[in-house]
């Protein structure tokens, strides 16, 4: 009976090792507009993101540069409530900063 304990652990850990699967990460995108002002980009940069102040202010000139910029990679329901929070903040500040999310293939 001892003899077949190792063949049963080392089956288990196999099984364990093909049922444990990283979620599927998912970008947040902030998107360029004409109204909403730098600072506050810069602050939701740093509120809701955790980036440095120079940090977020590179990446804030990207986005005001181009269509868009990734504000950060998470799993699929923190970066729907990282979405959420910008919208909310942004709207509540009256300005429309756009936030999307996209799979990060």
């Amino acid at each position: 009976m001892s003899e077949q304990l190792p063949d049963i652990i080392e089956q288990v850990q196999q099984d364990d090792q093909e049922q444990t699967e990283e979620p599927p990460l998912f970008r947040v995108l902030l998107h360029n507009d004409d109204y909403t002002p730098k600072d506050l980009v810069v602050e939701i940069l740093v509120v809701l993101f955790h980036k440095e102040r120079a940090a977020a202010m590179e990446l804030m000139w990207r986005i005001h540069k181009g269509a868009a910029g990734v504000a950060g990679v998470y799993p699929h329901e923190i970066a729907e409530t990282k979405v959420l929070a910008v919208t909310t903040v942004a709207r509540e500040s009256g300005f429309p900063l756009k936030a999307t999310m996209e799979p990060d293939v």
